[in-house]
């Protein structure tokens, strides 16, 4: 920031007023923003009000001075630009010019909507051959004092301009969204590296420069600037996109008129154009997983994984879901592995094995159940539990060689049923009524079993959400199914209490539609009959 010292006749203290310039290797430039640029209009408004309704005082001219803050070695390569900001443009020029004090003149009153004006210098002032007027949608003019040969070199744009008619002393351009942009665009034609003038540059910033409109295209591009397009393209293929900026540096990119700047390599960084099918990676990523040695690197990607596949669920139908055939060959692999390890498991010979051997056995096993648990997680979150809740309903020999495992061990099998158990209470699911009779006839006496343990040894294990989907796949029966499986629970029930499923819920349905109903129907049907006749 360069600062302004307006001094006074008066002998009072000045007041400083702060402009923002940039300083490049050729020299000054200044490039107010439109909020400075409006709180200056304001406060110029506030001070050429009357205070206490007196009638304005002869005003005094004051003599601007302004200090340099660049280094000396920098002074003798480059002249300082000058800047004029003010109503009706206010001089700044350089601290070795004097400007001596004008003469006391009288306020003319001027009702006329004041344009804001600002004076822009690039490069040698002294050699500068064109001024170009910039007009803004705020009521904001700049007056920009270039040079055609730097101009004409580095812009289409005005090249033509400058060759339409010569001599040519002043190019307008007038409707610009962005005046503090353009401004910028210009200025950076005099450096010599752009960019390196970009680094440490806001992406957001950058992308004004290829974003912002005038006239409906690109201001660089409508320029015919393509030094400047290239260097904010290799800026951007080199600097991190976070966040909400990947979206806003893909659409600027894709409004490039031209297509001969090449943005492939950028908007490689968001498609590919490997011809391998999305549903290949995908598998390889879950086999990844599933194969994992590493508990919390399991864990922690199997999180991950299930978060992301819930994020991109767009598939109501899950059959048509390419993903799915890889999710159930995954299922079928741990299916086959579990059995494995349960009939090695239930061999007579196997309690005579070392304490080492049988915990590797038991570890394999915990690992398939916690695949296959996630494995139905994502298929029941995608709609498309239904072959998997028939697959595990006809698992009859792994059901009857699950009482023989410890339970600490064959736990998460149960979690595997629980979940099916949800997937077909809450709608997940929709297998036919025989898969349910069976699912149901498997696997609910296992559930039972391991429910003391589910309740106390899993944090994750919400009792409320896993009773609700036995209930409700109870209820799905005929009415003699619901009473036999009831039936048979409320006499375990009796027994153990908490430590099986609280199906109470389901067995007051199944008691209304067993004793209730049927009467409900019969005076219904006297009524109707009664009325009838």
């Amino acid at each position: 920031m360069e600062e302004f010292r307006f001094g006074r006749l008066d002998g009072q203290p000045a007041k400083i007023r702060n402009v923002p310039i940039a300083v490049t290797p050729e020299g000054f430039w200044c490039c107010p923003s439109q909020a400075i640029l409006q709180k200056s209009m304001k406060n110029q408004n506030q001070h050429a009000r009357p205070k206490g309704g007196a009638s304005p005082s002869v005003s005094k001219a004051s003599s601007v001075q302004r200090t340099p803050t660049v280094p000396l070695e920098k002074r003798t390569h480059s002249t300082p630009t000058r800047s004029r900001t003010n109503s009706d443009e206010q001089v700044l020029p350089s601290a070795d010019d004097a400007v001596p004090d004008p003469p006391k003149v009288s306020p003319v009153p001027d009702k006329r909507h004041k344009q804001h004006k600002i004076s822009v210098g690039f490069g040698q002032l002294h050699t500068s051959d064109l001024k170009v007027m910039l007009y803004g949608r705020e009521g904001v003019a700049v007056k920009m004092i270039v040079h055609k040969n730097i101009l004409a070199e580095n812009s289409a744009f005005f090249a033509d301009k400058l060759s339409r008619q010569s001599p040519v002393s002043c190019i307008e351009v007038s409707d610009c969204e962005d005046v503090e942009i353009f401004v910028e665009t210009v200025g950076l034609m005099y450096c010599k590296d752009v960019k390196q003038r970009l680094i440490k540059q806001a992406v957001a910033r950058v992308l004004r420069i290829l974003k912002v409109r005038n006239i409906d295209i690109q201001v660089a591009e409508s320029l015919g600037f393509p030094a400047c397009i290239m260097s904010c393209l290799n800026y951007l293929e080199a600097v991190p996109w976070v966040g909400d900026e990947e979206e806003n540096v893909v659409s600027s990119i894709r409004q490039l008129h031209c297509e001969n700047y090449g943005v492939s390599p950028l908007l490689k960084r968001v498609a590919s154009d490997l011809t391998n099918p999305p549903s290949e990676t995908l598998a390889h990523i879950i086999e990844l997983v599933l194969k994992s040695s590493d508990d919390r690197g399991r864990r922690e990607m199997k999180s991950l994984v299930l978060k992301l596949l819930k994020e991109n669920n767009i598939s109501t139908n899950g059959s048509s879901d390419s993903c799915v055939v890889t999710f159930y060959s995954s299922c079928r692999n741990c299916l086959e592995s579990l059995m494995n390890l349960f009939r090695q498991a239930s061999e007579p010979e196997f309690s005579e094995q070392s304490s080492d051997s049988k915990e590797v056995i038991f570890r394999q096993i915990t690992l398939e159940a916690d695949n296959l648990l996630w494995l139905a997680e994502i298929l029941a979150d995608r709609n498309a539990a239904d072959e998997l809740t028939s697959i595990w309903a006809s698992q009859g020999e792994l059901a009857k060689l699950h009482c023989r495992i410890p339970v600490m061990h064959r736990h998460l099998i149960s979690c595997v049923t629980a979940r099916l158990f949800v997937a077909v209470g809450k709608g997940e699911a929709l297998p036919s009524k025989e898969t349910r009779q069976l699912l149901l006839d498997v696997w609910l006496q296992p559930l039972m079993d391991d429910y003391n343990w589910l309740q106390h040894g899993c944090r994750w294990f919400d009792r409320k959400v896993v009773e609700e989907g036995i209930g409700h796949t109870i209820l799905t029966l005929p009415l003699e199914d619901q009473q036999s499986i009831l039936l048979t629970w409320l006499g375990r029930f009796l027994k153990v209490g908490d430590s099986c499923p609280n199906l109470q819920r389901a067995f007051e349905v199944w008691w209304r539609r067993t004793f209730v109903r049927p009467y409900t129907d019969q005076q219904a049907s006297s009524s109707s009959q009664s009325r009838r006749s």
